[in-house]
């Protein structure tokens, strides 16, 4: 497989359709980025926990939808991450907040399987080396985004 997923809901509030159209979508996105041989971890979470997470490594107090820590990303100081030429490419983590995802499928009036999806998306393309800091970067990873969504066919109603 091109990339496997570990997922882990530490709100025990989705199913296994909800875990199994997110493992098509980046596997998916995967095979149109051209990755390959590659893992990362999703852990589903709630606001209470994403907020600690939020505020503990981003200065920021307060609940998000989507943090991601790629393992590829060299902080200052940090060394390189290596593997075996057999070893998956581990890519990183991504924690999405349930209760979230709920909120913003409602506001945007978009299915909750629409929101998870974007979400663990735009997760997976941070640990790709995607950011948004920059508007020229910000139109890249959100059309990138957009079409890998479009393409897939998961699109907004």
């Amino acid at each position: 497989m091109t990339l496997q997923i570990d997922f882990s809901d530490e709100t025990e509030l989705l199913g296994d359709e909800d875990t199994d159209l997110i493992e098509r979508l980046l596997v998916f996105a995967a095979q149109e980025e051209g990755v390959q041989n590659s893992e990362c971890s999703i852990t589903f979470v709630s606001n209470e926990r994403i907020q600690e997470i939020n505020r503990e490594y981003r200065k920021k107090d307060q609940p998000t939808d989507v943090i991601s820590f790629a393992l590829e990303d060299e902080g200052e100081g940090e060394m390189k991450v290596l593997g075996g030429e057999d070893m998956p490419r581990a890519l990183g983590d991504i924690i999405i907040s349930v209760q979230v995802a709920k909120e913003q499928a409602k506001e945007y009036n978009h299915s909750f399987s629409r929101e998870l999806g974007f979400l663990a998306l735009h997760g997976f393309l941070h640990l790709l080396g995607y950011d948004h800091m920059k508007e020229s970067d910000e139109e890249v990873m959100f059309g990138r985004q957009n079409t890998i969504l479009e393409e897939f066919g998961l699109k907004r109603l």
